[in-house]
């Protein structure tokens, strides 16, 4: 392995488990312990660990904290209650996005108030250099970057919260969907938000990076009769991707813009002013020209990103961003984009799978959603 990648806290757990470990983002991280397929499956029907602690973050203290990521925030901050977290994207003047990132309002037991902001692990170094210059404005405040003293893991799945919860000095199980609270684990301090990335419950833990593998191998014991397993980036990849949720990188970019990609619901655009807002006021008057939308590739050869999308006409109209088989629904899915004329659910296109047209037809987002 490269010797200049970073490690999280949990790597040498991950090697002693047997994974697959891979360069991503810059870190040493498990793809996979065994099957994807089978980790996939026991995050849908039971609860699985993700080891999440190469993502970014960064702590906002002093006053005027609310006002600096409302300026930078597709969302409003200001006005947060404590134990509320958002999720919102970060734009440049164009309006193109720079990360999608999820923000927080806590308090520490004594009362303190602060911001976490939580970034992708590939746009970490180049958020921290974004809100420099915008942080000189905001001389009251200050910024940490505490990932490399923390660790972050995602526990996921119908049984995530039951079996988890007693393990807390916190009630979990009255903590609402986008609600996070400070509490500790065995004494020891910890940050519980009940987010996550897959499409089900469950809730995302940081800890001191000194205390990452024994609260690890705790929240693991916890589900041990309900059948938790530890998964790694390849389940989580598919979960997301039934799920409906764009990924930095694939979905999301400095070229694209948050209408086209579908998330109008986290811009708050009406009576305030951020980074990017006339830009995405413009995006939304004259409409989008390109959307991101589901596709259902008939058989079952999976399609995967970077496969063109073509018209009856042989025109290429849009590019395959994500694409996979589907554990759960048992045949191949795929995002993309496409021309916005062809945007319309169940129309049928062409995805160019490697030199063989393979029809597809349009289809709404997620693919799966818990509970039907």
């Amino acid at each position: 392995m490269v010797d200049s990648l970073a490690a999280t806290p949990l790597l040498s757990w991950h090697r002693s488990a047997g994974a697959t470990l891979v360069p991503f983002a810059g870190y040493e991280m498990p793809i996979q312990y065994g099957s994807i397929v089978s980790e996939h499956q026991a995050c849908r029907q039971a609860a699985a660990l993700f080891d999440v602690s190469h993502m970014g973050r960064l702590r906002f203290d002093g006053e005027g904290s609310a006002e600096l990521l409302d300026h930078l925030l597709t969302r409003r901050v200001v006005g947060m209650k404590p134990g509320q977290v958002r999720y919102a994207l970060m734009c440049n003047a164009e309006g193109g996005v720079l990360d999608d990132v999820l923000v927080s309002r806590l308090e520490t037991p004594s009362g303190t108030g602060y911001h976490l902001l939580v970034v992708n692990a590939s746009n970490r170094q180049k958020i921290l250099k974004w809100i420099a210059p915008h942080l000189a404005e905001f001389p009251t405040v200050t910024m940490s970057d505490r990932t490399d003293l923390t660790a972050m893991i995602a526990v996921q799945g119908p049984r995530a919260v039951e079996a988890c919860g007693r393990l807390f000095n916190a009630d979990l199980s009255k903590l609402r969907y986008y609600r996070g609270v400070v509490t500790d684990q065995f004494s020891k301090p910890a940050i519980v938000t009940r987010t996550g990335y897959t499409g089900e419950d469950g809730i995302e833990v940081i800890v001191r990076a000194e205390e990452a593998t024994r609260v690890w191998e705790n929240l693991l014991l916890a589900g041990r009769d309900h059948g938790f397993v530890a998964a790694g980036l390849g389940a989580r990849d598919t979960l997301r991707l039934e799920a409906g949720m764009p990924l930095y990188g694939h979905e999301l970019n400095e070229q694209i813009n948050p209408l086209d990609a579908g998330l109008g619901f986290a811009c708050n655009l009406e009576g305030r002013s951020f980074v990017g807002d006339e830009a995405l006021r413009e995006a939304q008057r004259r409409g989008p020209a390109r959307t991101r939308v589901g596709l259902l590739p008939e058989g079952r050869r999976p399609v995967r990103e970077h496969c063109n999308i073509v018209d009856g006409d042989g025109q290429v109209v849009g590019e395959v961003t994500s694409g996979g088989p589907s554990p759960t629904l048992g045949h191949p899915i795929a995002m993309g984009y496409v021309d916005n004329a062809l945007s319309q659910l169940g129309t049928t296109v062409q995805i160019d799978n490697r030199g063989r047209l393979q029809p597809a037809v349009v289809t709404a987002l997620p693919f799966y959603k818990r509970g039907q």
